[in-house]
């Protein structure tokens, strides 16, 4: 019996010993791999409006763009970006074909089970109509068709899920009561759909205001509505490597000090979002 309970208690110590090892040799791995590649690899969207998009010359541009580029030179590295989709970027498990994701990702309880957090902004989310709607106010939209981005906080608030579950959240209030939810992979799809005139395909949109102001310069015939909430938006990497996390930190928060993320965001938002409104 003592031989067996002492076979056990070895085993376990094994167990404990290769769970440690597995953690510790995990630790530092993200930053190391970005050092020694001089290299940065980050998801960004190519229609994302003036946070990251395709300009004239075919190149990704924005106030994320920008934001990282920063971060990059902080680090003493190179930026490589990709466009996987925002989906594959909120639903974590990169296995590093990335670094970082960007987005103003809204740092929710769910998202932190698989995902860490830098956060550098704070965004109001808003509906947007039609020009020619008849919608006066935000109780108008009860019984109408919605469209959202999928995986989007926006796209849970207009499906009355949605859980204010990040820092200092403030209570939801839920404004109106859509018939139906379209869900998009792009927000840009949904505008496209909403442009086609009042009804047509769909009564209003639901998403981030800095996304809607760029849509209304590019010439598109909406209307703000009115604010629904505001949540932080954050940088996301996978979870693990505190080094790393605390190196992107240490990057955006000596960018906040020194102007650099006010300048950023007065240039392409037209407005400070970098604190919370």
């Amino acid at each position: 019996m003592t031989g067996i309970m002492t076979r056990i208690t070895v085993a376990a110590s094994i167990s404990v010993s290769l769970v440690a090892l597995s953690s510790s040799a995990y630790a530092g791995q993200v930053l190391n791999r970005v050092l020694a590649s001089k290299t940065l690899t980050v998801a960004v969207g190519t229609d994302w409006g003036p946070m990251s998009h395709l300009n004239e010359n075919k190149e990704v541009d924005g106030g994320d763009i920008d934001l990282v580029k920063g971060i990059a030179k902080h680090l003493g590295v190179e930026v490589k970006f990709v466009t996987p989709g925002w989906d594959l970027i909120a639903g974590g498990n990169w296995q590093g074909r990335w670094d970082l994701g960007m987005g103003q990702m809204v740092p929710t309880k769910a998202r932190a089970e698989k995902l860490d957090f830098v956060v550098y902004c704070y965004g109001p989310v808003v509906a947007v109509v039609h020009k020619d709607s008849k919608a006066a106010k935000l109780s108008d939209l009860d019984g109408k068709v919605v469209g959202a981005g999928a995986g989007t906080t926006a796209e849970s608030y207009a499906k009355h899920t949605l859980t204010p579950n990040w820092i200092n959240a403030k209570p939801v209030n839920y404004e109106f009561k859509p018939s139906e939810v379209k869900s998009y992979e792009s927000t840009n799809v949904a505008f496209d759909d909403l442009r086609l005139g009042d009804g047509a395909r769909l009564d209003a949109v639901v998403t981030d205001s800095t996304i809607v102001n760029d849509a209304v310069k590019a010439g598109y015939p909406f209307k703000v509505l009115g604010t629904l909430f505001s949540a932080p938006g954050a940088i996301a990497m996978e979870k693990g490597d505190k080094e790393f996390h605390d190196k992107v930190a240490a990057a955006v928060e000596a960018m906040r000090e020194d102007g650099t993320l006010t300048k950023l965001s007065m240039k392409w938002f037209g407005t400070d979002l970098t604190y919370e409104q």
